[in-house]
């Protein structure tokens, strides 16, 4: 993409009758009357208008892209940068979109309205300011900042702070009439692929809680 100067040149023009020795001293009569204010030229006089464009130079286009932090099942957050039109944002979670707000910060979870429906892989649990499981997310979500307007980009604090938040990937086992929530150890997801991981994590003990 290109950015280009253009001029505008508009053509206003008046014909005004002098008497003079000379066709130059009547030009020259009109000129000093010209200079002096004496003629006027306004919308009146518009004759004609061009339009020039000089050499064009390469530039930057914001693509309005915003930071946030992309969870996935059975992986460790990552921040990642993502277009806050609705289509870019139904891309990043795989389809319609339904947007959670249980931070006290500015921030919100966007994520797959239909994930569970559609049995996406289950990711990872909300907790109360108990520490007790109420929700479960299904499949990829985002974490994002609010802004007046709508979504906007998280402050490195906020990275920091949702990322420790959703750092441990969590499977889920239906115990009951309960689910019980087990937390992966961080050389687990390391060391292991995603079906591995999660068929390991199954045989954890430790870190399990129950909805």
């Amino acid at each position: 993409m290109k950015e280009y100067d253009v001029t505008i040149s508009e053509t206003l023009e008046k014909t005004v009758a002098v008497t003079a020795k000379s066709k130059e001293a009547a030009e020259e009569k009109v000129r000093q009357g010209y200079y002096n204010s004496e003629y006027v030229l306004d919308a009146d006089n518009f004759t004609q208008v061009d339009f020039k464009a000089g050499e064009g130079r390469e530039v930057a286009i914001e693509d309005n892209q915003i930071d946030v932090l992309l969870v996935k099942p059975g992986e460790f957050p990552q921040p990642w940068k993502v277009g806050t039109e609705l289509e870019d944002l139904q891309a990043a979670v795989g389809g319609r979109i339904e947007v959670v707000y249980p931070f006290v910060d500015q921030a919100s979870i966007v994520c797959n309205e239909d994930g569970k429906m559609n049995g996406l892989p289950l990711n990872r649990a909300l907790r109360d300011e108990n520490g007790k499981m109420y929700d479960i997310v299904a499949g990829d979500f985002l974490v994002a900042g609010l802004t007046e307007d709508g979504f906007g980009s998280l402050t490195p604090e906020q990275m920091t702070k949702f990322e420790k938040m959703f750092h441990a990937p969590e499977a889920f086992l239906k115990m009951g009439r309960g689910v019980i929530a087990l937390r992966m150890e961080d050389e687990t997801v390391k060391n292991a692929g995603k079906d591995h991981a999660k068929e390991t994590v199954k045989r954890e003990v430790p870190g399990r809680e129950s909805l």
